[in-house]
């Protein structure tokens, strides 16, 4: 089976597309699949990452918009700048790099793109699927997978035809196996609430340094002295060298950690997790991570604000009041531990961390 994704990283867009693409790439190669990135090189692309882990890495031509706002004033995606190009160039890109061969499915997962692409690339696959968050344009699909928590098949009953195949729900979180392995340890461990390990973890890129602002808060709120902080972020992420220097001066131990490939034990090991709205969001839950939660792009608030209903994680909503807020949620955990054993149980009931094999089960049927 030759499975292809259309999909981009950048400082822009972040790595959570293409790091989800790849969970479900690396668990259909294991099923014999050929799996085929196409992306184009933005600033802060994850070619070399795409190669490294043994799929093929097709690289598409970088290009640029005259206009900004010239495919979304023609009625495309709010995210259309994203893409580098116009819906029509990118097709004939892809097009061209098929090579004239058809593939079993096309795995489609960028904002940017909507039901015009869609057809464009009808005729070089048996099947297309997308994989969204956002529910704002029209697709054509044979399978739509959107993992937020509380979206609805009826979300998309506009947005598709009738005889697409939707699953909704974080129950279809496409996590790596090792999270799901890691679960019953790590919620083992939380029977007992505790707060000493503290997890930073502001997505790949974090472009506007929303870590800084964490660590600066965090420099100003009472840990204990026996607290120990961990910081994860991309290598190519622009702050990383600013971030180390600033780790050696905090009041506890603090240490930076690029590109990690153990996240599901670091994340098991950390008693509450101060993260970004994005993709690990799924990840922290099936762990039962407790989280205190910030929104640092529009198309995380649902998430943020979804999981923040169930109890699954305290929220921040804007960046600028983490100086004020931060402190004080922390103090609060420290004085009732039973808060966090709360947040735990309601982010272990949101994902249960069987979506990849459900996704992947559909795919080879």
């Amino acid at each position: 089976m030759k499975v292809v994704f259309r999909v981009d990283a950048s400082l822009q867009i972040g790595t959570g597309h293409v790091m989800r693409c790849l969970t479900l790439a690396d668990a259909l190669r294991q099923g014999g699949a050929r799996c085929v990135f196409i992306c184009r090189p933005h600033e802060g692309h994850l070619l070399d990452l795409i190669a490294q882990r043994g799929h093929v890495a097709v690289t598409l031509p970088q290009l640029q918009f005259q206009k900004q706002d010239a495919f979304a004033s023609a009625g495309g995606p709010a995210h259309a700048v994203w893409l580098g190009t116009g819906w029509d160039h990118d097709a004939q890109d892809t097009l061209l790099s098929l090579e004239g061969d058809v593939a079993d499915w096309l795995i489609v997962d960028h904002y940017a793109l909507d039901h015009r692409w869609e057809q464009a690339l009808r005729p070089r696959c048996r099947r297309l699927m997308v994989i969204d968050d956002l529910a704002d344009r029209v697709h054509d699909c044979d399978v739509l997978l959107d993992q937020t928590l509380g979206r609805h098949t009826e979300d998309y009953l506009s947005l598709t035809p009738s005889s697409c195949q939707v699953l909704c729900g974080s129950d279809y979180a496409l996590l790596r196996p090792e999270f799901a392995a890691a679960r019953e340890y790590s919620l083992e461990r939380r029977r007992i609430p505790q707060l000493r390990r503290l997890l930073v973890t502001m997505g790949g890129v974090d472009k506007d340094n929303a870590t800084g602002s964490v660590l600066d808060a965090l420099r100003s709120s009472s840990l204990p002295t026996q607290c120990q902080i961990t910081v994860v972020m991309g290598a190519t992420a622009p702050w990383l060298a600013q971030i180390q220097h600033q780790a050696q001066s905090m009041p506890v131990a603090t240490q930076v950690r690029a590109d990690v490939t153990d996240m599901a034990h670091l994340m098991a090991d950390c008693d509450l997790a101060i993260g970004a709205a994005g993709a690990t969001s799924w990840e922290r839950c099936c762990l039962g991570l407790p989280s205190i939660m910030l929104i640092l792009a529009d198309n995380q608030r649902q998430v943020a604000q979804s999981l923040e209903q169930e109890g699954a994680a305290w929220l921040i909503e804007h960046m600028h009041d983490v100086a004020k807020q931060l402190p004080k949620l922390l103090q609060s955990l420290f004085e009732d531990p039973a808060a966090l054993r709360a947040m735990s149980k309601s982010a272990a009931n949101a994902v249960q961390g069987h979506g990849l094999n459900a996704v992947i089960q559909l795919l080879e049927s």
